[in-house]
């Protein structure tokens, strides 16, 4: 792992859209699945609205946006204080291995402390080997299984 120390992790502002926009389909390619153009925007709207829990971080290398995550910050039964849920993160493919994605899962354990949060965590597809790799490094895989109904 090579770590770059000239990434830049910042919340992503309005003006980011079409860099994320892309960014974000080449995430959504990835995974073989697409979203309606309103969920799309929704997604956009939501990161922007201090209503909703849900919070985006750039990754920036020579003022490019190379990557992003989402996070989305929950209540839950287990503790008094909320979870923060990493629900997407992407590099672009031709940045990955250079420290990206580290930055941006550590600036999330650092925003998820500042809002006093019990744990971070996430999912990922089994066959995700590479990611996993890094993931590996930097959180405890549990022995829980999803389950998952689609309504």
């Amino acid at each position: 792992m090579t770590t770059n120390t000239d990434i830049k992790i910042t919340p992503l502002d309005k003006g980011n859209y079409d860099t994320w926009l892309a960014l974000w389909q080449h995430y959504l390619q990835f995974y073989g699945t697409t979203l309606p153009q309103n969920t799309i925007e929704a997604t956009w709207q939501n990161l922007h609205n201090d209503d909703v829990p849900i919070y985006g971080f750039g990754a920036w290398l020579d003022n490019t946006l190379v990557g992003f995550t989402h996070v989305v910050l929950h209540p839950n039964t287990w503790n008094t204080t909320e979870c923060c849920y990493l629900e997407d993160l992407y590099v672009s493919e031709n940045i990955r291995r250079q420290g990206v994605g580290r930055a941006l899962i550590e600036k999330v354990y650092e925003f998820a402390a500042k809002k006093q949060c019990n744990r971070v965590y996430w999912v990922t597809q089994e066959d995700n080997t590479a990611a996993r790799k890094l993931y590996d490094t930097l959180a405890t895989k549990t022995d829980m299984v999803q389950y998952r109904k689609s309504l």
